[in-house]
């Protein structure tokens, strides 16, 4: 059981894009207005959990990854472009325009690899050595929801602890450029170990 939520713990709160989106928010105190994009991330990763639990490995296989891939990558590098011309101002009457949505939340994480990475092994392999089956699964799957909220959720808080700091507008205007070109890089790699490899690395 140990090695269940070490390894959830481990891929759920290392950076991603969802987490690094979270972080920004924060920065920009969006923690409140992001709850919604938190919930949308915590809906894809129940929809995965379940669906992963009925179907096991035969909805993604190392056949699909890569087209699930490309998708993802694409749909990060569509946030990233989204971040990078967001308007930066830290007047609390316009927080609420650049927020992230329920929507972003729930698209960005069913899209995204490694929700996908985190919860094929959990419920293929990890459940069944635990002897965890049926309703005491779900009942696992709940918690682990509850964990893929807090990721972004706290690295939100984070965010926000620190961005109380700064005061001048052009900080978040060049940490919104940072981490718009982080999300390329996250892309890229995923792009790289997930597609690239599997088709041209052999």
């Amino acid at each position: 059981m140990f090695e269940l939520w070490a390894y959830a713990f481990g891929i759920m709160y290392s950076p991603g894009p969802v987490n690094l989106l979270g972080l920004n928010g924060g920065l920009q105190n969006r923690t409140r207005e992001d709850l919604g994009f938190f919930a949308g991330v915590a809906t894809a990763m129940l929809i995965l959990f379940v669906s992963m639990s009925l179907v096991g490995g035969t909805l993604v296989s190392t056949t699909s990854l890569p087209y699930i891939s490309i998708i993802g990558c694409s749909y990060i590098l569509y946030i990233a472009w989204k971040l990078a011309k967001a308007k930066v101002d830290i007047d609390e009457s316009s927080r609420n325009q650049n927020m992230m949505t329920f929507r972003d939340g729930l698209v960005l994480q069913l899209l995204n690899p490694k929700g996908i990475i985190a919860t094929l092994p959990i419920v293929t392999i990890q459940f069944p050595a635990a002897g965890i089956h049926g309703i005491e699964g779900l009942f696992w799957i709940g918690i682990l929801t509850i964990l893929a909220f807090g990721a972004p959720a706290s690295y939100s808080l984070i965010g926000s602890l620190l961005g109380k700091r700064i005061a001048n507008p052009i900080y978040f205007w060049v940490f919104n450029i940072s981490m718009s070109m982080l999300l390329v890089y996250v892309a890229l790699d995923i792009a790289h170990q997930q597609t690239y490899l599997p088709w041209f690395g052999q």
